[in-house]
């Protein structure tokens, strides 16, 4: 049950801050530090029962949960189904990292800590839910779970313009969510647990009788017509949605199915609005505008875990339901989606360079560097989609680190402007040399894990059948703006005569031990991961393999 701890443990944590005396400041931090080094334990225990030469969900746990007959509409099943693959694994391990390093960060929030320590907890069971929902209905409840503890993290502890952030934030997602919910319906009205079915009409009494040839006799049945309505079991299980045999007959979404909506067939259009759902989340232009918003306010711990991690939630999302559920829409739409991500990773870049705030800075870099993800996965290739899922991991940890940077001059100083700096390197040497290990691992140099993700994502693109060259050609221009607005800024904030215009020369004081216990580990994991991407790419490529296969046979 270490999938279902992993989401218990903070649940819990989250339970007994409330119950604790307000007057007990100081442990509310201790409880969120503990419960997130008891995640990260959690997660190298998984990493630890994970055998990555298997291309098929592990460590599964099902329990019934809702079962509920509706007469001529069939029976309704949803399952408590949780599980990790090669594809997951790598964003549950990066969510136990970075949540640490978040608690860490929030030692410094020093107003309505009950709220804000409970409030942080039950954001990190719902990101791990997100992860290890394998039941579409479950992750569609962590995935709208996740909004209401960002918008208060963000609305309470944020900055001057913080209720506008988090208001934005807010619609934002909500309106990609409702385009997922029509999706989730639809599919669910299209397809059968063929298992559950079985039980249902006697072909056996229990599901551990179930084999491969029963499952393939009830699908026979189905396609035939030879079931009735009433006794169809649906599902949300996303591992029997992503196969063709378990969909009705002329169903709304079924892969044979001829219904077409606005001049578009439904299930065309069901990848377009699960892509638009999920791109906003990456975010991928033109609906990233949210991000520099929420990032600003935010305080340093909040931006962390949205750079660090809820972004990756869209880029997950979109590969476990967008392109696991309807490879044909990935295929059409290979070039518009391809399109955009060069689109956001330029754009993405013109932006940060145009930027005097350090924050809003990075902020515009991660809009350009999720680009790259979804340029790796439009290419259907598995270089590409091995890229897209390192680079994700790889912008979590530099991501983190680097708003953790900005976060500790902000500290010092209260400003975060590019301009109202110079010559930092004098008296904050060991920040400066942290600060230039963020930037060039960033900006791709080799050795480190920014430059294994893109140079994957790029030549998954360039070997793509459905992409051309033109498209990896213009992308490469995202690593050239990126060495300009990262070192720019190291030139104008570390170079010169040391000077500041808001503060006294004395706050400029260098990093204590709990910055360090926060920023060295993310730049070894930064390097160890640059000299050993085969750490990541040994738990990916078995399941991308088989996604690759089944595409090509679909």
């Amino acid at each position: 049950m270490l999938l279902s701890f992993l989401i218990l443990f903070p649940l819990l944590g989250s339970l007994l801050v409330v119950l604790l005396p307000a007057s007990l400041k100081q442990t509310f931090k201790w409880v969120t530090l503990a419960v997130c080094g008891l995640e990260l334990l959690l997660c190298g225990a998984v990493y630890s029962a994970f055998d990555p030469s298997l291309s098929d969900y592990q460590l599964l746990e099902r329990v019934d949960w809702i079962t509920l007959p509706l007469g001529s509409l069939g029976v309704i099943s949803i399952d408590y189904l949780v599980g990790v693959d090669g594809i997951s694994l790598p964003l549950v391990l990066l969510s136990g990292v970075v949540m640490l390093v978040g608690a860490l960060a929030s030692w410094h929030i020093d107003h309505r800590l009950k709220a804000y320590h409970a409030l942080y907890l039950l954001l990190t069971a719902t990101i791990i839910g997100c992860f290890v929902a394998l039941d579409f209905f479950l992750f569609f409840l962590f995935f709208e779970f996740m909004l209401l503890p960002m918008y208060f993290l963000i609305g309470l502890w944020g900055g001057p313009r913080r209720e506008y952030a988090s208001i934005k934030f807010f619609l934002y997602t909500l309106a990609g969510s409702v385009l997922i919910l029509l999706v989730m319906i639809s599919l669910y009205l299209s397809v059968m647990d063929p298992i559950e079915t079985a039980l249902q009409i006697g072909l056996i009494d229990d599901r551990s009788e179930a084999t491969d040839e029963l499952i393939r006799q009830v699908q026979y049945l189905l396609s035939e017509y030879k079931l009735r309505s009433e006794q169809l079991v649906h599902t949300f299980d996303l591992r029997y949605m992503a196969h063709g045999g378990n969909y009705l007959p002329d169903s709304l979404l079924g892969p044979t199915g001829e219904t077409v909506w606005f001049g578009i067939p439904s299930r065309l259009l069901a990848f377009l609005c699960v892509f638009l759902g999920f791109a906003i989340k990456l975010p991928v232009v033109p609906v990233h505008t949210w991000l520099p918003d929420a990032h600003v306010e935010a305080p340093t711990p909040v931006s962390v875990v949205l750079a660090g991690v809820l972004l990756k939630i869209g880029g997950y999302g979109f590969l476990r339901i967008g392109w696991g559920l309807f490879p044909d829409g990935a295929a059409e739409y290979a070039l518009l989606l391809a399109g955009l991500g060069v689109i956001s990773i330029v754009y993405g870049g013109f932006n940060a360079l145009a930027q005097s705030d350090l924050k809003k800075m990075i902020a515009y870099s991660s809009v350009s560097h999720m680009g790259f993800v979804l340029l790796g996965i439009a290419s259907l290739t598995s270089e590409g989609i091995n890229g897209a899922v390192y680079q994700m991991a790889s912008h979590g940890v530099l991501s983190a680190m680097l708003f953790l940077l900005t976060g500790v001059i902000y500290d010092r100083t209260h400003d975060r402007r590019i301009d109202h700096y110079r010559g930092l390197a004098s008296a904050m040497p060991g920040y400066t040399a942290l600060t230039a290990i963020a930037f060039f691992a960033s900006l791709g140099l080799p050795g480190f894990s920014g430059f294994v993700g893109e140079l994957f994502t790029l030549m998954g693109s360039f070997q793509s059948l459905w992409l051309p060259g033109w498209m990896t050609a213009v992308a490469t221009l995202g690593i050239i703006l990126a060495a300009a607005y990262f070192l720019w800024t190291l030139q104008r904030m570390f170079f010169g005569t040391l000077w500041s215009r808001t503060e006294p020369l004395s706050a400029l004081t260098d990093l204590d031990t709990r910055e360090r216990l926060m920023l060295i580990p993310l730049a070894a994991l930064a390097l160890l991961l640059g000299l050993h991407p085969n750490l990541l790419f040994d738990l990916t490529n078995a399941t991308v393999a088989e996604w690759i296969q089944r595409f090509r046979v679909e």
